[in-house]
């Protein structure tokens, strides 16, 4: 008499998953096994159809040059956003989180570059890193210094690139450390004041560590964006000069959509995969024995 009632308790949450099931492999998991499979095979033309090849796209990666340059830039580019959003993100939630005068106003200001739309952010940089009309060599006109073409010189280019995009992330990783701050407890800081402990004591050794949760999450997170920047590579340089700003999903757009080959458009797709699951994997292994969670 049981069997009936289960067995449609079953079906009603298999019915009330069925949606979402759907929709993730059709966005997700399909996807990613068809750039897999796809990997493996040659341009197609109407006159020369696509064939297995095995690995030999992935031959031709390790050979191409343009590959490791735009690899070493995505690598400078993470190393160079990552843990500087994150020590401003830290910074900022702890200058909002006290009792400031407008500190509505504040946190606004802080946040406001996060829900910019990013062609938007992008012409406004570009407007910032123009020669000589920019905002930027106003400023250095003012003091009576040279102006300087920042996106237009190979060796300047991708650390302006970085600098607007710390100015676009920091303030979104501000709100998770914002929230975390406000669940750590007050007794804390008033028992290490009774102490004797110095700001710095406390922070490093009490409230960092409790934050470590957040860090994790939002380093995953910063991880992921350092890797699929293309709006603002469109807008302001095309991967350009001579592919010093070209980073890995910009790339692969350009295989894909520029040069039309498809295949190893998704090969560069499937390396990107795998460097962003090991750094997933290497960053909860070696982060989770730091966390203390509550």
């Amino acid at each position: 008499m049981t069997r009936r009632p289960d067995l449609m308790r079953h079906v009603h949450g298999w019915l009330l998953l069925t949606p979402a099931a759907i929709l993730l492999v059709a966005f997700t998991h399909y996807p990613t096994v068809a750039t897999i499979i796809g990997s493996f095979f040659s341009k197609g033309s109407a006159i020369r159809p696509s064939r297995f090849v095995g690995l030999g796209n992935y031959e031709s990666m390790a050979a191409d040059p343009i590959f490791w340059k735009v690899l070493a830039n995505n690598l400078w580019f993470a190393a160079g956003t990552i843990p500087v959003s994150i020590a401003l993100a830290i910074i900022m939630a702890l200058a909002v989180n006290r009792a400031l005068p407008g500190r509505s106003l504040v946190r606004m200001a802080y946040f406001t570059p996060t829900i910019l739309p990013m062609i938007a952010v992008a012409n406004i940089w570009l407007f910032f890193y123009s020669p000589d009309i920019g905002l930027i060599d106003q400023i250095l006109g003012a003091f009576g210094l040279p102006g300087h073409n920042w996106l237009g010189d190979p060796d300047t280019v991708l650390p302006a690139i970085i600098v607007m995009t710390i100015w676009k992330e920091a303030g979104f990783f501000m709100i998770f450390y914002l929230a975390a701050l406000q669940h750590v407890p007050p007794e804390l800081a008033e028992a290490a004041r009774l102490e004797g402990a110095t700001r710095w004591y406390y922070f490093r050794r009490v409230l960092f560590p409790l934050l470590m949760p957040t860090t994790l999450f939002v380093l995953i997170n910063a991880v992921l964006n350092s890797f699929k920047l293309v709006d603002h590579l469109f807008v302001l340089t095309k991967g350009g000069p001579d592919n010093a700003s070209n980073l890995l999903l910009y790339y692969i757009f350009e295989s894909a959509f520029s040069y039309f080959d498809t295949p190893y458009a998704a090969t560069l797709t499937v390396v990107l995969l795998g460097l962003l699951a090991v750094m997933a994997l290497a960053q909860f292994f070696l982060l989770d024995k730091r966390i203390h969670y509550r």
